[in-house]
């Protein structure tokens, strides 16, 4: 059997292992039992990889794009709760990435979610990124969402832009200004494009916004996300009529990361764009795929949220588009292999189907993808591709976090 022409293009294992590591341990597996098989006569040659790391918008996108080639840019940021983080952002010429979980994300809170935080929180850090790298040059800035502890509408992106929001009479909840002054805002951005890369289609508001679904993963309680959907009802009205847009609140992904889809929409022009989608595009996934005979995708729970355009789901359209197989890798998976099969992977190997229990599949993840990596070689020896999905078993407890 000839060595085959792989590239690896992961996401995060989330909560184990970035989307560096992940192809780290894979490729050594697949080194390794590849050099066996050489060995016995089953192959010949040796593996040519190719890495790709890659993200969906979320956490991991300025990883993708360091790994790509980018150049990390260090700064301090307002926290999500106002104290001064250690933050950066991506540059490659005139192209800069920002991740918002990075600057204004969960990672960033002291303790675990509260009521209080879920409040108060703001996005502000992560308009202060995005105005470093406009001041520095970048013509275009594609910002990742996901992650966020806020749920302000994009309210603190705009402030750390320039926007002047005035009459905010809660300084615990900072979507209650009563007027907004923009023009800072458009003269930073005159010429410039914002891209905002997501994942997620929820509107601003309503029972599938930004308070109802995500709300509650940042620390709100009903009354809270209550409270918080009254807040960008009229946060909402407000920008909307300042910035003389109507209808952002309803574009697909404007309840990403708390509302701040709305808000850069609304206040600064941005436009929405597919989050894996625009992460292969900046780190040049097609040109990867020139000459591949395999794929290898994964994150660490390949469940019914990946369908909906999670990383792995991104690569393998992107692939089979190119004419080329996808195999995943994953911490778990809640799919059956009839659902595997129909998203069109060739194959598909979990953790779990070698550590079931989730504490240990989780602090040991490196060396079981190093397994998941032998198999795939194992797999492409023995001609994979003529039976469908390999071992799957759908696993519903806690290993393999989102992501």
């Amino acid at each position: 059997m000839r060595p085959p022409r792989v590239v690896l293009a992961s996401d995060k294992f989330k909560g184990s292992l970035t989307a560096t590591q992940v192809a780290d341990a894979l490729e050594e597996g697949l080194r390794r039992r590849w050099a066996e098989l050489v060995r016995q006569g089953r192959a010949s040659g040796t593996p040519d990889v190719r890495r790709v790391p890659v993200a969906d918008g979320g956490d991991g996108t300025l990883d993708a794009a360091l790994a790509a080639g980018f150049r990390r840019v260090p700064l301090t940021v307002t926290g999500p709760l106002g104290d001064p983080v250690p933050a950066a952002w991506a540059r490659r010429d005139d192209v800069a990435v920002v991740e918002l979980a990075d600057c204004s994300g969960l990672l960033r809170l002291p303790a675990p979610p509260t009521s209080s935080s879920a409040l108060a929180s703001t996005t502000t850090g992560t308009g202060e990124a995005v105005a470093a790298a406009l001041r520095s040059g970048c013509r275009e800035v594609l910002l990742g969402l996901g992650g966020s502890a806020s749920t302000d509408g994009g309210a603190g992106l705009l402030r750390g832009l320039g926007a002047v929001l005035g009459g905010t009479s809660d300084t615990r909840r900072p979507v209650t200004a009563t007027h907004v002054d923009l023009a800072p805002v458009r003269a930073l951005l005159a010429g410039r494009r914002l891209v905002l890369a997501t994942d997620v289609d929820n509107p601003l508001l309503g029972e599938h916004g930004a308070a109802a679904v995500y709300g509650p993963q940042k620390g709100a309680g009903p009354a809270d996300v209550a409270l918080l959907e009254a807040d960008l009802a009229r946060w909402a009205d407000l920008l909307e009529d300042t910035a003389g847009r109507s209808g952002c609140r309803d574009v697909p992904g404007a309840g990403a990361a708390g509302g701040v889809g709305f808000g850069a929409v609304a206040g600064g022009g941005a436009t929405v764009a597919s989050g894996v989608g625009a992460v292969l595009a900046l780190v040049g996934f097609a040109a990867a795929l020139d000459g591949a005979d395999l794929v290898v995708t994964g994150e660490g729970s390949l469940d019914e949220q990946s369908l909906r355009g999670k990383a792995p789901v991104g690569v393998q359209a992107a692939a089979a588009e190119a004419g080329v197989p996808t195999v995943a890798v994953c911490g778990r998976t809640t799919l059956d292999r009839t659902t595997l099969t129909a998203a069109g992977f060739a194959a598909v190997h979990a953790v779990t189907d070698l550590q079931p229990e989730p504490a240990r599949a989780m602090a040991e993840a490196a060396t079981y993808v190093e397994v998941l990596g032998a198999r795939v070689a194992e797999g492409w020896a023995d001609g994979w591709a003529d039976s469908g999905p390999g071992p799957v078993t759908p696993a519903r407890g806690p290993a393999g976090r989102r992501g």
